[in-house]
């Protein structure tokens, strides 16, 4: 397999010399940067127990971003032992929610025919992302437990739900109703743009139920870990979903910050020079191996 250094960028100084990198793999089959991922996996010996899986999605509001500045932090996540894919997906304004979920779907399923290469276990795989990178995890988690949600996208989901063992939110939207309160950060133009042909011809709000993964949530949603802040624009959105999972009995992990921690704007957690990044990882890493502990083989 080819590895090659970290890509060069501001959150990428000081590469983790302990994780290898096998970097920009097509997962699609046509050649394009949007359709790349990453894994990163902990040095070890051949022959070692398979590790879970971690799949990340990048945020930048669902017209922007890239994975390439995320390497070092799925580095960090891989160091805690763990294989960690992070993935690139075709964005707005060209493109609308249902190709991002769509592209989701193609890693998720790249993932359980490839994974076992790499030291990866495709039973035990939990689903990450920042922002609008969360919002996708989000989706594509529900997805696997309701099958209108998948039916409405177009996609079917490659990995069984019991496969899917948790959740990652860092400063995600998994309440799309917040962008209909008045003076929200976002307009509900955001709205339309992640909608064919802009939404016309909708019922907004109809719509935005199956943009938002808290409308979709039963008793086998898998376990969540759950980081924000109050210095982040979706703040109430966050707190909106953990209260939905905790009414509905579903386990939620939480690291919330007040607004004294002035390192903790949107998507902090990118950034590892910041003490309160280096609680996320050290949290999220305890959260993997909780939900998706190594099997005890049988007596």
């Amino acid at each position: 397999m080819l590895r090659r250094a970290a890509p060069v960028h501001k959150f990428n100084l000081h590469p983790i010399d302990s994780v290898e990198y096998d970097l920009d793999l097509d997962y699609i089959g046509d050649g394009q940067k949007i359709h790349r991922l990453d894994v990163l996996a902990p040095k070890r010996a051949d022959g070692a127990e398979p590790l879970p899986v971690y799949v990340y999605f990048h945020g930048g509001g669902w017209t922007s971003g890239d994975k390439d500045p995320l390497t070092k932090y799925c580095a960090s996540q891989a160091a805690e032992g763990m294989i960690v894919v992070n993935a690139n997906y075709r964005m707005a304004t060209r493109f609308q929610l249902k190709h991002m979920l769509q592209d989701g779907n193609a890693v998720l399923d790249w993932v359980a025919r490839n994974i076992a290469a790499y030291g990866g276990d495709p039973t035990r795989i939990v689903l990450g992302g920042d922002s609008a990178g969360g919002h996708i995890a989000a989706l594509l988690t529900a997805a696997a437990f309701e099958p209108e949600l998948a039916t409405h996208y177009d996609i079917a989901p490659p990995v069984a739900p019991r496969n899917l063992r948790g959740l990652v939110q860092h400063c995600s939207i998994a309440d799309f109703s917040v962008l209909f309160d008045r003076g929200f950060v976002l307009s509900l133009n955001f709205v339309r743009m992640l909608l064919p042909d802009r939404g016309r011809g909708l019922h907004l709000r109809t719509a935005a139920r199956f943009m938002s993964p808290i409308e979709w949530l039963n008793r086998g949603f898998p376990p969540v870990f759950v980081t924000t802040s109050e210095r982040d624009y979706f703040y109430r959105a966050n707190l909106n979903f953990i209260e939905a999972l905790r009414a509905r009995k579903i386990r939620v992990d939480t690291l919330i910050y007040g607004r004294q921690s002035v390192n903790t704007k949107h998507t902090w957690q990118q950034d590892d020079t910041h003490p309160e990044s280096q609680e996320v990882y050290r949290r999220l890493g305890a959260f993997v191996r909780a939900v998706a502990p190594r099997a005890v083989a049988a007596l």
